[in-house]
């Protein structure tokens, strides 16, 4: 995750939590539940504005739990029509949701504790350097791309 030290401080509230390499971080139903559609969207299974609240539901027992027990969605049942896709080439949807998770509260931990900064260039969007360094701070991971089976919402 970049230079700067893991902050295991991160905590919007105690419905959920996800942990990386040891550092757990706790996450209120509202907070988690943007931070997955957010991932959802920046891997490519869901387009911006297809997540309604039953996808949405479907989508949150996915990264907390691992499964989707009780299907709210035509999204759950997308999900396991596409599995085999889902999980193939040590790509594993749930794990890239919650990583994904994971790095955004880790990146908003890190510019609240003041040890990395956002910085804007026009080509590649934001960035993260260090504060005390200037280097770069918060590699972004080369991400599965699954826009070939994303989830399209009928309406």
């Amino acid at each position: 995750m970049g230079q700067a030290p893991l902050s295991p401080e991160y905590s919007s509230g105690h419905d959920f939590a996800v942990e990386v390499e040891g550092v757990r971080f706790r996450f209120n139903a509202e907070d988690f539940a943007s931070r997955t559609g957010a991932a959802a969207v920046r891997l490519g299974l869901l387009e911006r504005g297809a997540l309604g609240p039953a996808e949405l539901r479907d989508l949150v027992a996915l990264a907390a739990h691992g499964r989707i027990a009780r299907p709210a969605s035509p999204l759950a049942t997308h999900i396991a029509e596409h599995r085999e896709s889902l999980v193939a080439d040590g790509r594993d949807l749930v794990h890239w949701l919650r990583r994904l998770i994971f790095r955004g509260a880790w990146i908003d931990q890190q510019i609240s504790d003041g040890r990395i900064a956002p910085v804007f260039d026009e080509a590649h969007g934001f960035r993260y350097r260090s504060t005390s360094t200037g280097q770069p701070a918060a590699d972004e991971p080369s991400l599965p791309d699954w826009s070939a089976i994303g989830y399209r919402r009928v309406t």
